[in-house]
């Protein structure tokens, strides 16, 4: 079904539902359906000791996969911005080296490839410039983390029998995503509304 695409639309949902990079909507499996793999509950349980979560807790892994479509969505903004003209800059040069720059005096040429690459690399410093305190934001940092293992510890219930969706929980990885850090702060639990709360 189709998905929200903004932070007042996922308020909306029901009880139980998250949403994925792509802005659609997904119920969360319970705690308990993981639990039943044994495979499972033990990765569930040795990965919570090391990034200290209870990953069979359902209403901490909605909370979890709450704030990490935030940070997809926050990260989807930029990404969109700065898309167009990656490509006008990136893609868009060779159609335009081979209708016109190649005909023009070598001088023209070097002009054209320094200055396509000084606004490409411009392009994808500010792009991380942009984006570099959240990705360096330890918080967000064990957020990511958590969610790692969480799709791994799906994985390995599926695998064992469980009904699981494939993809589930619907996302792509992080780069920053691999180091836990047990000093930083946590994250405030998301005051999620009543339709989409597990109470």
């Amino acid at each position: 079904m189709p998905g929200p695409t903004s932070r007042r639309d996922f308020e909306a949902l029901q009880n139980g539902q998250f949403v994925d990079d792509g802005g659609q909507a997904h119920d969360l499996v319970p705690g308990s359906v993981i639990a039943s793999v044994p495979a499972a509950r033990e990765a569930a349980e040795r990965y919570g000791r090391e990034v200290r979560f209870d990953f069979l807790d359902d209403r901490a892994v909605l909370a979890m996969l709450y704030r990490r479509s935030e940070d997809t969505g926050k990260a989807g903004v930029l990404g969109c911005l700065f898309a167009l003209p990656l490509f006008v800059f990136g893609a868009g040069a060779w159609p335009f080296w081979d209708l016109v720059a190649v005909e023009k005096p070598r001088s023209f040429q070097i002009a054209f490839l320094v200055a396509d690459a000084v606004i490409v690399v411009g392009l994808l410093v500010a792009l991380y410039l942009l984006r570099r305190r959240s990705l360096l934001d330890v918080t967000n940092r064990n957020m990511r983390c958590r969610a790692r293992l969480y799709r791994k510890i799906a994985v390995i219930a599926r695998n064992g029998g469980a009904d699981v969706p494939s993809l589930y929980p619907h996302y792509g990885m992080y780069i920053t995503s691999r180091k836990f850090f047990p000093e930083a702060p946590e994250h405030p639990v998301p005051a999620l509304p009543e339709g989409n709360s597990l109470t």
